[in-house]
């Protein structure tokens, strides 16, 4: 069996909060003197590290600049950003194929609340005419 290599911090793989925790932690800072250098609540950090919300582009900027890693990279993991953990760089197979698993669930689930929320809005726009 031949292990499988994966790209820890590309768009099919993590989340913007994965990325985000991924270079605070590799800059040397805590979720508080993130925080305090942006101008924001701790609390609001948190929401953008467990992906419960986004930061507005001003904010996504700073962060990128503060945490030395390029816009794209934190928005899709692409570009100049921060290295995977080199013993942790190779998935086993059995592993990979748990992930796959996952990451095609969460493709899924995705599209699903996509359909959700245009039938959601042409509800809406059908019960305007009533």
């Amino acid at each position: 069996m031949q292990d499988i290599q994966i790209d820890w911090y590309g768009p099919d793989t993590s989340t913007f909060g994965d990325r985000l925790v991924a270079a605070r932690e590799h800059a040397g800072m805590t979720q508080n003197q993130l925080a305090k250098r942006l101008g924001v609540k701790v609390s609001t950090l948190r929401g953008w590290e467990n992906d419960a919300a986004e930061p507005r582009a001003n904010r996504l900027s700073m962060l990128s600049g503060l945490l030395n890693v390029s816009l794209p990279w934190m928005l899709t993991g692409e570009g100049d950003g921060v290295t995977a953990p080199e013993d942790e760089n190779v998935i086993p197979p059995d592993i990979s194929d748990i992930l796959l698993e996952i990451r095609d669930l969460k493709a899924s689930m995705v599209s699903t609340a996509d359909k959700l929320g245009r039938l959601e809005k042409k509800l809406r726009l059908k019960l305007k005419e009533v």
